[in-house]
């Protein structure tokens, strides 16, 4: 049934209106940033001219393409029996000194098995979800896909299946003890975006927090009143999805640390070159 044109058109003037919690993006601008996001119709989407230097400044892919390269070179990896990448391939990889784990860093843990560094499990899973490894019968090959853009050594086809894939199938969720909710993955790109307008100054989570709790309300009422208030439970939860496992591991953001180790309730972060490098944002 077609709506009566005043309706219709009532309908699209409010969909396409620009929304403050928004930061200005309308209804519409946001479906796509959520649900379609490197679409031409997106306020981000990926540079055409994304070049090696720039690719050489990101942690986490620097980490999938050693890791890459390992299959490559060994042609498998054999899992252990508990389905994780044995010590060996994990010394390997940690001892490039890509991304570093306080814990093992400050002499509390070693590094013993995969769960030990967040990052290089997630690098491992993603590069799975990315279609350029495969694992079968319990061993790690790389995928016919994967093969061929390292013998092409197409770096940036590489980067964009990594990074579409830890954004749209990854569960960032994974790798903490908040709630499974999409908080901070979905809306990924509204935080770029954030950081894009302001993160020329040095800000703390909570400025970012805030202004993603306005924009996507919801996910507040995942959280419960125990150990702490539900607003900082929130707070913290995006901030570890957001900053230091997604933004600091693709090197967004720098961090002004006020302590030695990352404090997400004190410590102030500042966007990189590399935000402006990797994407084109339209956010009027």
């Amino acid at each position: 049934m077609k709506l009566p044109d005043d309706i219709e058109t009532n309908i699209l003037l409010r969909n396409n209106t620009p929304v403050d919690d928004f930061l200005g993006l309308s209804p519409t601008e946001i479906h796509h940033l959520l649900y379609d996001t490197f679409s031409d119709k997106s306020p981000v989407q990926f540079r055409n001219d994304i070049d090696d230097k720039t690719l050489d400044q990101i942690p986490l892919f620097r980490i999938a393409e050693e890791y890459l390269k390992i299959i490559q070179r060994d042609k498998q990896i054999k899992l252990t029996p508990l389905g994780a990448l044995p010590k060996k391939v994990m010394v390997e990889l940690y001892d490039k000194r890509i991304l570093l784990e306080e814990h093992i860093e400050s002499g509390i843990t070693k590094l013993w098995r995969e769960e030990d560094s967040v990052s290089i499990r997630s690098a491992r899973l993603t590069a799975e979800l990315a279609g350029l490894v495969k694992k079968v019968t319990g061993k790690l090959t790389l995928t016919k896909t994967g093969t061929k853009l390292l013998e092409t050594n197409n770096r940036l086809q590489i980067f964009r299946q990594f990074f579409q894939a830890f954004t749209d199938k990854f569960l960032w969720s994974f790798n903490d003890g908040y709630p499974e909710q999409p908080i901070g993955q979905l809306g990924w790109a509204f935080s770029v975006i954030m950081l894009d307008k302001f993160g020329d100054q040095h800000q703390t989570v909570d400025f970012y927090a805030d202004k993603y709790l306005k924009a996507f309300p919801k996910f507040i009422t995942f959280f419960r009143h125990d150990y702490s208030t539900v607003e900082r439970q929130f707070f913290r939860c995006y901030g570890v999805r957001t900053f230091d496992r997604f933004f600091l591991w693709f090197g967004f953001v720098t961090v002004d640390k006020q302590k030695n180790f990352l404090d997400l309730d004190t410590d102030k972060f500042k966007r990189t070159d590399l935000v402006k490098s990797i994407f084109k944002i339209d956010d009027q």
